[in-house]
């Protein structure tokens, strides 16, 4: 008994010990509402506010997460939050519709959405960028040079006093921008000399680690200096040649017409020979740049998941070498099947092909079977164009997944329409695994099941199909849109 009696305060101690890190963690995350807000936001220069309600199934989910967050930036930027149902008058203010809806604030004024990652990562990472102001005042020369030696591009602005309306409109552009690029200022027009330039300017100076003898390190801004002009300047410019993709940036590269080179790069621990490729493929880039195409190179295995869905890349694949992609922005692929050789003819025989109109396009598809007897037809990518493309008929089509319960509830129905209409030979009920195949440029598929009708004469504006999923909606539709009479096989349900 003596012995159990001094083991209760250990356990008891132990027990104790657990709850201080959580607590301490929820005690960094500032509650607000309705007759404090004002007064505490106003306190910290940067805040992350979280708007949300508790019986918010998201909001349960990032609550640890913001949590989190909040313990890393501590210190650094202030997370804040705020119960809506309990001070909707703030809410409300701050036109808070749905939740969670997070918001930047500074200095108590609300200054831009949140629009990052939603991990405790992701947050702090985000936030980090968000402190100190928009644009870093620079007052010597050596303050620049150490401002620009960054591992990302540099945004400066040159102006000739702190009351120049262009510097001004500089900082508000960077207060738009500063969570993609970094911005800084000075009002000592001696320092742009050395750049060839005498007067008020911007210098955009690409990342030291991807200077190259293909194209200059800075460029200048002379021109009318307007909020626009400025976001245009540097997303004309601030890629260069060819780009490190990232995961960051990727989504602002695929605008346009994109060749990547996939391999082992690091600019962190081996820039010379993360470098070694990108030369090599910046050599051919200057013969082809000029004819819609962007290049860019990136770690493969930053995107090895992506590779494998979209490209069927192995993870052994091209071992050392680069593996390289064209992606359009109409979603069309293509891959480079000849290894890529070190005098970069193999990449120029590659883009010769792909100009030429002769390279097949990478289209990630099923086999297409060998039977398709039943009523409803299995399309897969590579017989998509044979069977929804069909000139003569029209075409129903339901794209699912085989882990989608919405679709495995519709299966009965949709396939009693298709046997309803199975004596029509001009129409077609049709589906296709989405998962497993590239799902054409035109139908749009975020969720399942999505449903889009391809009517004769009108293939390339397919229409989304929106209403009840009932046999009667089904047919009351078809009837609406198809391109002939239709044939219902005997249906009762009244037309």
């Amino acid at each position: 008994m003596e012995a159990a009696v001094r083991l209760i305060p250990a356990v008891t101690l132990v027990l104790l010990s657990c709850f201080p890190a959580a607590e301490s963690s929820r005690r960094d995350v500032l509650e607000l509402g309705d007759a404090d807000f004002d007064y505490l936001a106003t306190e910290h220069e940067t805040m992350l506010i979280k708007f949300y309600a508790p019986w918010c199934g998201h909001c349960k989910k990032l609550a640890p997460e913001f949590d989190r967050a909040a313990t890393r930036l501590k210190g650094t930027v202030q997370l804040a939050k705020v119960d809506c149902t309990a001070h909707s008058e703030t809410c409300a203010r701050f036109g808070v519709s749905g939740y969670p809806t997070l918001k930047i604030f500074r200095n108590g004024k609300d200054s831009a959405p949140y629009d990052g990652p939603r991990t405790a990562d992701g947050i702090y990472q985000y936030m980090k960028k968000q402190t100190g102001p928009d644009s870093v005042l620079l007052k010597t020369e050596e303050h620049l040079h150490t401002f620009m030696d960054h591992y990302d591009a540099s945004i400066i602005g040159v102006f000739s006093g702190a009351d120049s309306p262009r510097l001004s409109e500089f900082v508000r552009a960077a207060g738009l921008l500063r969570d993609q690029f970094r911005f800084a200022h000075s009002v000592e027009l001696k320092l742009g000399e050395k750049y060839g330039v005498n007067s008020e300017c911007v210098l955009l100076f690409r990342p030291p680690r991807l200077a190259n003898k293909f194209e200059d390190s800075v460029v200048v801004f002379k021109d009318y200096l307007t909020i626009g002009s400025l976001r245009r300047f540097i997303r004309d410019n601030v890629y260069g040649l060819c780009p490190h993709m990232t995961v960051e940036n990727r989504d602002r590269l695929r605008v346009r017409d994109l060749l990547t080179a996939y391999y082992d790069l690091d600019f962190h621990h081996n820039s010379r020979g993360s470098n070694y490729w990108r030369n090599r493929v910046m050599k051919v880039t200057s013969k082809y740049s000029a004819r819609g195409l962007t290049f860019s190179v990136a770690n493969k295995k930053d995107f090895l998941s992506e590779l494998e869905e979209d490209f069927g890349l192995g993870t052994s694949d091209g071992g050392e070498l680069p593996f390289v992609t064209i992606r359009t922005k109409l979603g069309h692929k293509y891959t480079m099947r000849e290894e890529f050789t070190r005098d970069g003819q193999s990449l120029e025989r590659f883009l010769d092909d792909y100009f030429s109109g002769l390279l097949k396009r990478y289209v990630k598809s099923e086999p297409v079977p060998e039977r398709n007897s039943a009523s409803v037809k299995v399309v897969v990518a590579e017989s998509f164009d044979q069977v929804v493309n069909d000139p003569d008929k029209d075409v129903l089509i339901q794209f699912y997944s085989n882990s989608c319960p919405h679709c495995k509830k519709l299966e009965l129905v949709y396939k009693e329409l298709a046997d309803t209409l199975l004596s029509d030979k001009k129409m077609v009920i049709a589906k296709m695994n989405a998962v497993e195949n590239d799902v054409p440029s035109g139908y749009d598929v975020q969720g399942f099941p999505t449903i889009y009708f391809a009517p004769v004469g009108r293939k390339d504006e397919p229409i989304r199909y929106e209403g009840a999923r009932e046999l009667k909606d089904f047919l009351k539709f078809l009837k609406r849109e198809m391109s002939h009479s239709l044939v219902d096989g005997g249906s009762k349900d009244e037309l």
